[in-house]
């Protein structure tokens, strides 16, 4: 495949001026003939027996179309598929009818001429609770006779998965020296800034048309369908411009659903958006895992056997499409990292609670396994005495070993890991940092110094969510290229944007296969209608599967642009040869049409006196199942400062290298490593969804969950490394989780460094750390 000359460009984007003018076209600017807006009644209660549901009140209220309880509307509880042992799945039903099992879950819908008249009367419904008790944590949940938050949950276990690779056993027995740690991580939101969002409305054929402020369009047709009991073919799904999706945007919802179906049985458009309660209510949330994890080591440093026990609280539902076990197998999987791990064994189990259920987050799963194991690799360099990149180096695969097989059965693909530290050390200037580091505690300042290696899983293809069990996740994507009569080309992929950039690297993709002017080329929006089946946006699956998909289709339509052009040039196809968007004869380029030339012949082959039978027009779609999965990797340096009296950090400095294969627009890229860094800031430093023991949730709005602002965020020097995958197309990898998976760890290392303790639990707010600074903690144990 010769070589697509735009890639590594830094083109602008194209969608920033359109959106930058306001001229955008969200969910909430969606405007239909007679549409009725949408209010929940969400329960207030943590757990409890629904006993009676009075909504004459509300049915009366002012510009009130209906009031819909779960018996008022056909509808089958959203459950997703998945095959494979130790799993019990249960229900997500679109309205509550006998228990509510977390505080906000719907379970009565209000429609009414506009949000406000429909609040209004939402307030009017009167429902009687029985309280039950309460499981609020995995502690609670997995106590002996504790309540179930499903009777078809046995334990309240959703999923559990036990893994044994190597001699874990003897690896332990023959160390020199062992550390272990009980890591905390917190329970997140995704709080993107546009919330949730669907309208839903009959066409004149009857069939139901739904915009949706979602990543994953056809597989919302899909789960819709199945909960509406209607073929898939009566459903049309619309992704209009989406702002912000971060993962919890790829799910079905319970709102979905009851949209839908209200707007079948008024035969009314109907709209509903997130407020922001709600969304830190009632959208998916993210993370909230205790490990326990154990490294054995020789004295060298050199890691001999891994141990782990992941218990995640994944809250009251298993989500659709990716379950319940989304979270604590990836973070499980993902542990051993860039190291070398001769035995591993783990113990991964999702806890059902009566909380908002767990789903997608970005980095899911590996943000958390990535921080229990670079803060092991640091207590090994303790207990060493060993320089923590010292450490690191020691026990990286290296570049010769590739393929790889690690310990948890993931094959890595490629990689340059010691390359990347080194990078980022070097950026960074490391044997300075420490020199400034001493200068300034000298001072009687509390400095520290962090860093982090690590590997991701992006792309993933169909193969990966097989094994995982994950049926309802088609694991490709796919797209089509259409040029048009006039030489201008139009663009559709399964992957809608939700301010990645597609806009961009798509059209800048295609055009440099095509040999063409980016600005010559539209892409589309994401309508199931439109555009080819695919999985959609998240996994940092978008150029690797969206894009190699593209990137095919693209070759193809090409290869007949090019017979087409011999035949207008009486040449051989393979004499003929494309140069700046102009078909030529090679050695003679003064023979030589355009793409416009070769369009309209296309398009008019009788008149072109190309072959009969040749089916006419220049388009091509593809279907790209890429492998299993494709690593990036990074590498994260922070310098920061500790106010000893309101534990306030700041950072002196921060380094990033990244290696995520081919750059395809070198600043999109760092657009996603800058906003990844904001989001792991936040994640080390500030957010925090808090449960009290009853179940409710006591961080429901921005006053109590904060997320970090431009004061929080430290300049950062971002260093690129290309490493190509051998297994994709162009040799792409992903890039949209990695500084977010990368920056906890290296800050939780930073933190600890400063206070000279360990530090094992997220978030490190300024309360912690002025507790922390008042004592030590140890969690080394060194073997005579």
């Amino acid at each position: 495949m010769d070589p697509n000359p735009l890639i590594g460009e830094r083109l602008r984007r194209k969608e920033d001026p359109r959106l930058l003018r306001g001229q955008g076209h969200y969910l909430p600017d969606l405007t239909l003939p007679g549409m009725l807006q949408l209010a929940f009644v969400r329960s207030p209660h943590a757990h409890a027996a629904i006993r009676r549901i009075d909504t004459s009140k509300a049915r009366s209220g002012p510009g009130v179309e209906g009031v819909f309880t779960a018996a008022d509307l056909s509808m089958r509880p959203i459950e997703p598929e998945f095959t494979g042992e130790n799993y019990h799945g249960a229900g997500w039903p679109a309205l509550a009818s006998d228990r509510v099992r977390f505080v906000g879950e719907p379970v009565v819908a209000v429609a009414a001429r506009d949000r406000y008249l429909a609040e209004d009367a939402a307030d009017l419904v009167e429902v009687e609770y029985d309280p039950l008790p309460v499981v609020a944590s995995v502690e609670a949940a997995t106590r002996a006779r504790a309540q179930l938050v499903h009777d078809a949950v046995p334990g309240n276990s959703f999923f559990r998965r036990d893994h044994v690779q190597g001699d874990v056993e003897g690896g332990f027995a023959k160390a020199s020296l062992i550390v272990t740690g009980t890591f905390r991580h917190q329970r997140l939101a995704g709080v993107p800034m546009e919330g949730r969002g669907i309208a839903a409305g009959r066409d004149r054929h009857g069939r139901l048309t739904v915009w949706a402020s979602t990543q994953t369009p056809h597989m919302v047709r899909t789960g819709l369908a199945r909960s509406l009991d209607l073929p898939e073919s009566a459903i049309r799904v619309i992704a209009p411009d989406v702002g912000g999706g971060f993962g919890p945007k790829m799910h079905l919802y319970p709102e979905d659903v009851v949209v839908c179906a209200v707007a079948r049985a008024l035969n009314r458009p109907v709209k509903w958006i997130e407020d922001r309660r709600e969304n830190l209510l009632a959208m998916t949330q993210a993370r909230e895992q205790v490990i326990e994890a154990a490294a054995a080591a020789d004295r060298d440093g050199r890691i001999l056997a891994l141990r782990a026990s992941v218990a995640c609280d994944t809250g009251a539902y298993s989500v659709y499409p990716l379950t319940a076990i989304l979270e604590p197998m990836g973070t499980a999987q993902i542990m051993p990292g860039p190291y070398r791990i001769p035995a591993y064994a783990y113990t991964t189990t999702a806890i059902a609670t009566n909380k908002c259920p767990i789903g997608a987050y970005r980095g899911v799963g590996m943000a958390v396994g990535v921080l229990v194991m670079e803060r092991l690799m640091d207590k090994v360099a303790a207990a060493t005495g060993l320089d923590p990149a010292d450490v690191r180096r020691s026990n990286f695969i290296g570049p010769n070993e590739f393929p790889y097989t690690a310990a948890t059965g993931l094959i890595y693909d490629s990689g340059r890991f010691a390359d990347t530290l080194t990078a980022a050390l070097a950026a960074f200037d490391y044997p300075a940092a420490r020199r400034e580091q001493a200068e300034r505690r000298a001072e009687g300042r509390v400095v520290g110094i962090g860093i982090a290696s690590f590997m991701e899983y992006t792309g993933m293809g169909s193969k990966t969510f097989s094994r995982r069990g994950m049926t309802d996740v088609p694991g490709y994507d796919s797209a089509t290229v259409k040029v048009d009569p006039n030489g201008g080309v139009r663009v559709f992929v399964s992957c809608p944007s939700q301010g990645q950039g597609h806009e961009t690297v798509f059209a800048q993709l295609v055009a440099g296969e095509l040999g063409v002017d980016p600005a010559t080329v539209f892409v589309g929006p994401v309508d199931t209608d439109a555009a080819p089946a695919g999985s959609g946006t998240f996994g940092s699956r978008a150029v690797v599967a969206g894009g190699g998909a593209l990137v095919q289709a693209a070759v193809k339509v090409r290869e007949r642009a090019t017979s087409i052009a011999a035949h207008l040039l009486e040449a051989s196809a393979g004499d003929v040869v494309l140069v700046e968007g102009r078909f030529a004869v090679r050695g003679s380029p003064e023979r030589g049409v355009t793409w416009t030339e070769v369009a309209r012949a296309a398009h008019a082959q009788a008149a072109a006196g190309l072959t009969a039978g040749v089916e006419p027009g220049l388009e091509a779609s593809n279907t790209y199942d890429p492998p299993p999965a494709t690593f990036s990797n990074g590498a994260h340096a922070a310098m920061l400062e500790v106010d000893r009296e309101t534990g306030q950090v700041a950072f002196l400095k921060y380094v990033i290298a990244e290696d995520c294969g081919p750059q395809l627009n070198p600043m999109i890229v760092e657009g996603q490593t800058h906003g990844g860094l904001a989001q792991g800031i936040g994640e080390a430093l500030l957010e925090e969804i808090i449960h009290d023991e009853a179940g409710q949730t006591l961080t429901a709005t921005f006053m109590d969950y904060l997320i970090p602002t431009a004061m929080e965020m430290p300049g950062v020097e971002i260093v690129h490394l290309e490493t190509a995958s051998p297994n994709t197309v162009r040799g792409f990898k992903g890039i949209g989780e990695s500084a977010t998976i990368g920056a906890p760890a290296c800050i939780a290392n930073a933190v600890s460094d400063a206070l000279g303790r360990d530090v094992d639990a997220l978030p490190m707010t300024p309360a912690r750390i002025v507790h922390w600074l008042r004592g030590r903690v140890s969690a080394v144990e060194v073997k005579a």
